[in-house]
């Protein structure tokens, strides 16, 4: 287990040093920002959506290693998606970032899969830490607003 614990450790590091889909998209559809005052990350998602299809996405922004490593691989996840399959991903990474019903957080609510999860399963350790999971949902929380304001 600690082998997979460094394996995680090891991906979070190499999206918050290399973010990917940085920058701003001037052809946006949508632009959102969001914002947490707990830790103080800020992120700008710009997105191009069409025909029913997450065509490109780019975030702007700074804040801890956990929001800026969780919206980089958002951004790979999501980026050419259909939007039902990206409002089925945030739904998944919110339910494995969801306390279990009794407040404990030793394991999240919806066990990772690296199958279906990908990189996002190394985020899966973040509900030991409660006052981190707004940090690491800021980016899917923001992409839902978008989500909204560019398929009104």
């Amino acid at each position: 287990m600690a082998n997979l614990d460094d394996l995680y450790r090891e991906i979070i590091l190499d999206h918050y040093r290399s973010p990917r889909n940085r920058g701003e998209l001037t052809e946006a559809t949508s632009r959102t920002e969001g914002f947490n005052p707990l830790c103080g990350d800020e992120l700008v998602i710009y997105l191009v959506v069409r025909d029913g299809v997450l065509e490109d996405i780019k975030l702007t922004g700074h804040g801890c290693s956990i929001s800026q490593a969780s919206s980089s691989m958002m951004s790979s996840a999501v980026k050419g998606k259909r939007i039902e399959d990206v409002r089925r991903a945030i739904d998944r990474f919110k339910t494995m970032m969801t306390l279990h019903e009794d407040g404990a957080a030793a394991e999240p609510a919806a066990e990772p899969d690296l199958r279906s999860d990908g990189e996002l399963a190394a985020l899966a350790g973040v509900v030991k830490f409660p006052v981190r999971i707004k940090c690491a949902t800021l980016a899917w929380n923001t992409l839902t607003q978008a989500l909204d304001e560019a398929t009104a």
